[in-house]
């Protein structure tokens, strides 16, 4: 199999972010292939298949957390798939991981490992995500997270 180049992924990759960012779940979905797979570890609905499931996933996502940026700390690259440690900021306008988020801040580090198609597009999506953190910071008094 041939590389795909750094900067294919780093393209396709920074477009998930900043659809993510924009709660664009079309936008979303455009950078991944029909029959993506996609799994946030530790989730009740484990991993996902094809871009419907996807959508639902992503749908109910947006309606529990309001992303406002996330800032990529480390990417690791191989021939197709790359390691993205980055930072995720925003607010949890409704109820995530069945958790009230009353509107608060949140911000949280999330691992993933894409696997990518010959043509740049997100194959697979295996996400890894900092619950500890974000336990802490919705199960917290309001003043406490505000500072």
């Amino acid at each position: 199999m041939n590389a795909i180049p750094k900067e294919q992924f780093d393209h396709m990759i920074d477009r998930h972010f900043r659809f993510e960012a924009e709660n664009d779940v079309d936008g979303v979905l455009s950078t991944m292939v029909d029959d993506v797979e996609h799994e946030v570890v530790g989730s009740p609905a484990g991993p996902l298949c094809g871009q419907k499931a996807a959508r639902g996933f992503y749908d109910a996502l947006f309606a529990d957390l309001s992303g406002e940026k996330v800032t990529t700390l480390h990417r690791y690259y191989g021939p197709d798939f790359v390691v993205d440690e980055s930072l995720w900021e925003g607010m949890a306008p409704g109820t995530p991981f069945g958790i009230p988020g009353g509107g608060r801040r949140l911000v949280f580090r999330l691992l993933h490992v894409f696997n990518m198609a010959p043509d740049g597009k997100i194959k697979r999506e295996n996400v890894w995500i900092d619950l500890a953190s974000i336990l802490q910071q919705l199960q917290s008094p309001p003043s406490a997270t505000a500072a």
